[in-house]
């Protein structure tokens, strides 16, 4: 597939960008099959030698089927070569990766919950109700083992019956003892 994307030039914090058509599955600053421009961040926004770029040669490679980078559409949105991609919504951009995986799981808890909190259809609630009806089913029969509880209750007390058995059992063998 062809791509319309950045390849890093310059030297090490100095970074200069050549706008090119590479296939995708070449590397990011290998094999190209087109300069179309380039892109160079280090000036500022409001000079036209920041952005350079071929036009008639990026339309042309784009109706030959090139996709742009998420960047390089930004680049020909704003020069007008291309319509502006919609904006990206990342509302964890802005809190450190040792938080994210933490609040992430919160928050897709407290997604879930809404949705199931959120009104639902005439249809819906119609099946709703069977289900807490089941769940009132289901209630008796936690009762029920309940009621189980006192019997194991009255099975330990029945154990120290056992017990003094035993300790009269010794009582026993200290006669036998004492005839000796």
């Amino acid at each position: 597939m062809l791509k319309l994307r950045l390849s890093r030039g310059g030297t090490k914090k100095r970074p200069v960008y050549k706008v090119v058509v590479a296939d995708s599955r070449f590397a990011r600053d290998g094999r190209f099959i087109e300069k179309v421009g380039f892109f160079n961040p280090l000036l500022p926004k409001e000079k036209k030698e920041r952005i350079g770029l071929e036009a008639e040669r990026i339309k042309y490679w784009l109706g030959q089927g090139a996709q742009p980078t998420t960047r390089v559409a930004r680049i020909l949105g704003e020069n007008e070569l291309m319509p502006m991609p919609a904006n990206g919504n990342n509302p964890q951009k802005a809190i450190p990766k040792k938080d994210r995986k933490k609040e992430g799981s919160d928050d897709a808890k407290k997604e879930e919950a809404a949705k199931a909190d959120a009104a639902p259809t005439d249809g819906a609630k119609k099946e709703e109700a069977p289900k807490v009806d089941a769940k009132k089913e289901e209630a008796p029969k936690a009762e029920a083992k309940k009621e189980e509880a006192p019997k194991a209750e009255a099975k330990k007390e029945e154990a120290p019956k056992a017990e003094a058995k035993k300790e009269e059992a010794p009582k026993a063998d200290a006669p036998k003892d004492e005839k000796k």
